[in-house]
């Protein structure tokens, strides 16, 4: 059915849990492919004893290009990215199949609702040994929400042929942090209008434990605050948080294919901020362009 992809960098304990829940919770056979950062935890052991597909990295490649070498060896005709820390609800393939039975194009990006440390909240345990999976199994189903417009948010899922057209991850958001909007907004730039959130296809989610913790310079410069945020400013003109309002109108309630920003004055004025921010940061790190 998918191809499910999920980075790990010395994670194991976690990603058989992930894995798990997978064979477990899903209605469909799936394949499952993790792209090992290190492995020096038996992580790499463990994916050979279960026959799992796996691309190595001898150092931490980070999200972007690590969930990249994974996607070039699925067999799939849909990608859907997974963090290592996921563990995946009863229903989370059936509703997603059901979402895909409706569409009639391959342009669409859609995502599953996160729980806990995401969209809704239902403590469960914030570490395994604190993971309570009876209660999220007896529980998920009646956390109450709504299908939500313009996601950003893993697990989601991309038809493959849609994931190669943009080039899946732009690889220069190290370790991952700001990839998934630029994702959104280069699926954005060749016509996808179906950014949609999925309120029954639900994950627990224990925080981005691992991958995202071993960061390196961009260059020689050590930049404050979020670097991802100022690599797409620098490389869109305007900013994460300006993208989510005004073009995916992220988290509100969803009503059907997005359509172009209203450009009202609050627009333009938000805009003018993100364009003298971006002059700053050209002026005083432009030699960080790429």
């Amino acid at each position: 059915m998918f191809s499910i992809i999920i980075p790990t960098l010395n994670n194991i304990d976690y990603l058989k849990l992930c894995i798990s829940s997978i064979k477990k919770n899903s209605k469909y056979n799936h394949e499952i492919i993790v792209h090992v950062n290190l492995g020096n935890d038996g992580t790499l052991d463990f994916l050979k004893n279960e026959n799992i597909k796996y691309t190595f990295t001898n150092y931490n490649a980070g999200i972007c290009e690590g969930v990249n070498r994974a996607s070039k060896i699925s067999t799939s005709d849909y990608l859907l990215y997974s963090h290592d820390d996921f563990y995946f609800c009863p229903n989370w393939d059936l509703t997603l199949k059901k979402e895909l039975d409706l569409l009639k194009t391959n342009l669409f990006y859609l995502s599953g609702t996160m729980v806990e440390n995401g969209q809704v909240k239902l403590d469960c345990g914030y570490n395994l040994e604190t993971f309570d999976e009876k209660k999220l199994l007896n529980s998920f189903n009646d956390i109450k929400f709504h299908d939500f417009q313009g996601s950003t948010w893993a697990p989601h899922l991309i038809h493959k042929e849609t994931w190669d057209k943009v080039g899946g991850f732009s690889e220069e958001y190290f370790p991952g942090t700001g990839s998934d909007p630029d994702l959104n907004k280069k699926l954005w730039n060749i016509g996808v209008r179906i950014f949609k959130g999925l309120q029954y296809c639900k994950v627990y989610h224990f925080g981005s434990i691992v991958t995202r913790k071993k960061e390196k310079k961009i260059n020689t410069i050590t930049w404050s605050g979020n670097k991802g945020s100022k690599i797409f400013l620098l490389k869109w003109g305007y900013s994460i948080k300006f993208f989510k309002k005004y073009f995916l109108r992220s988290d509100l309630i969803y009503d059907g294919p997005l359509k172009e920003p209203n450009k009202n004055l609050n627009y333009f004025f938000d805009l003018f901020r993100c364009k003298i921010y971006f002059l700053y940061l050209k002026i005083f790190f432009k030699f960080l362009f790429y």
